[in-house]
């Protein structure tokens, strides 16, 4: 099928360059007036070079008209009451200019960068949908999550790409976050065994991913089979394995001597225990009884430790066994929509992933991505003091891709995220965020924003998105695609909730 021929280069005082065409849009079907709208802001062009055919992206559209040029004029016509079209042939002067940024020559399936400019003149075409494709980075078993803008391809994202080097997923509220990321874990756990298939951990702050065991009308697909559902307030911690510095994590004004002495304690505790467990009562227990502490740290250690026994959490045994919960093409959703407390969140999240970092250096368990929801409540930009679960996060973010233990950030608020934690992402996904303070920390935390780009992910519908990073050679606008699982009741609107609420009211 022969191209379909786009427009034409022209010469402005920038260009044509390596750096920067524009080019005139030309009538479709030949047609006085064209209602179909030609080219789009972050559509895929090409054109022909000494060099080979080059891919370009489209940054800028503008239209033009000779005779609006001359505002005097215009003005006297638009006060005498004759219309334009009357006098002028304007339509015949209306010119649609685009400009467009080169991003390389594909070749042999290779990218080699741009030496030399296209020449004016040279035509500007619609590219083949397969080669595009190929051009920037999609693959045929990826995963699908979505459609390419204005182009009819499929967003397929290498899944070793996408997720060697995390994921984070950012987006103002009510821009489609929770639903992005449902999609892609309806792809993971769609992946056949010989496509290789992660182990998952949702950690859902509001309950929001019990819908993926539940399908979406006659078209949709269960993963009912292959979902585990734990809730929070189930979760236990195995107090033989922390350790006095363990301890000291949850409870940041403990000092050294404190912590010498809580080691003390611990050990003279497991050594009459003879491998038995214990819990947290058992510890307070032997501190109370032990005569060589001095009163006064006995007396902080009491308090730090019942602080944390308030909490419920720590219990002779892990519960659950995550070592047997995580299983390839398996999927675990942490549900914590139950705890209020953040301390007991953070907490939770903290031992859980130290114990999958674990598991993974050990290779126990199979290769895992941890989604995590609201992440800036878990690894803030503040002190890690005031977020107990910041460092196993930052650990994992520098080092969980040589055990193949991947994140996927999802959240709201980058700016309260923690830089160390962004940065480390490969792969970011972008849903519509307007908020400037959030804009101006993902341009100094990712190299391959550019101001362009973030004219962009403010201007995005609810459910587009912008993919740069690691899964794709140059950034890509999609679609995503419709959910095949059932959505959970989140997102009702204000007016549909006072009306159900006043409805139940009246029945009863």
């Amino acid at each position: 099928m022969k191209a379909e021929t786009i427009g034409t280069v022209v010469c402005t005082e920038n260009g044509p360059s390596t750096e920067n065409v524009s080019f005139v849009i030309g009538k479709r079907n030949d047609t006085p007036s064209d209602k179909q709208v030609p080219i789009h802001v972050g559509q895929y062009v090409s054109m022909e070079t000494e060099e080979g055919t080059v891919f370009a992206h489209v940054e800028q559209v503008y239209k033009t008209n000779r005779y609006f040029s001359q505002i005097d004029a215009v003005h006297e016509f638009t006060r005498s009451g004759k219309a334009f079209n009357a006098i002028f042939p304007i339509d015949r002067w209306e010119y649609v200019l685009a400009e467009a940024k080169p991003l390389g020559i594909f070749e042999n399936g290779h990218v080699r960068r741009i030496t030399y400019p296209p020449s004016p003149g040279t035509q500007v075409k619609a590219p083949d949908t397969k080669v595009l494709g190929e051009f920037l980075g999609f693959t045929k078993d990826g995963v699908h999550l979505g459609q390419l803008l204005f182009h009819n391809i499929p967003a397929t994202f290498n899944l070793t790409k996408m997720y060697q080097k995390h994921v984070a997923l950012l987006a103002m509220s009510g821009a489609g976050k929770s639903y992005a990321a449902s999609v892609m874990l309806e792809e993971l756990l769609a992946r056949k065994s010989s496509q290789g298939r992660p182990a998952l951990l949702v950690i859902d702050v509001h309950g929001e991913y019990t819908g993926l065991a539940e399908s979406r009308g006659a078209k949709g697909k269960s993963f009912e089979d292959q979902i585990t559902v734990i809730q929070s307030p189930l979760v236990e911690i195995a107090t033989p394995r922390m350790s006095a510095k363990a301890f000291a994590t949850y409870a940041p004004d403990m000092g050294t001597i404190q912590v010498r002495e809580l080691t003390r304690v611990i050990r003279t505790l497991r050594s009459t225990r003879k491998g038995q467990p214990y819990d947290i009562g058992d510890l307070i227990t032997a501190l109370e009884q032990d005569p060589s502490i001095n009163v006064r740290t006995r007396d902080a250690l009491l308090g730090w430790l019942d602080n944390l026994q308030s909490l419920r959490l720590f219990g002779k045994t892990p519960t659950p066994d995550w070592s047997k919960l995580m299983k390839p093409g398996q999927a675990v959703i942490l549900d914590m929509s139950e705890t209020v407390s953040l301390q007991k969140k953070q907490i939770i999240v903290d031992a859980v992933l130290r114990y999958l970092f674990d598991l993974r250096r050990d290779g126990t368990i199979p290769p895992t991505i941890v989604f995590l929801e609201e992440a800036h409540q878990f690894c803030p930009q503040a002190r890690r003091t005031l977020a107990f679960s910041k460092g196993v996060l930052e650990t994992v973010a520098r080092e969980g891709r040589k055990y193949n233990l991947s994140l996927c950030i999802i959240s709201q608020r980058p700016v309260r995220l923690s830089t160390t934690v962004l940065s480390q992402c490969g792969t970011n996904i972008f849903l519509r965020i307007t908020n400037p303070y959030d804009l101006d920390h993902i341009r100094a935390t990712s190299e391959k924003i550019t101001k362009a780009t973030l004219t962009s992910i403010s201007s995005l519908t609810v459910g587009e998105a912008l993919v740069v990073g690691q899964a794709t050679r140059f950034p890509v606008f999609m679609q995503v695609r419709t959910r095949l699982t059932k959505e959970t009741g989140f997102g009702i609107d204000f007016e549909t909730a006072a009306k159900k609420f006043d409805d139940k009211r009246q029945s009863k």
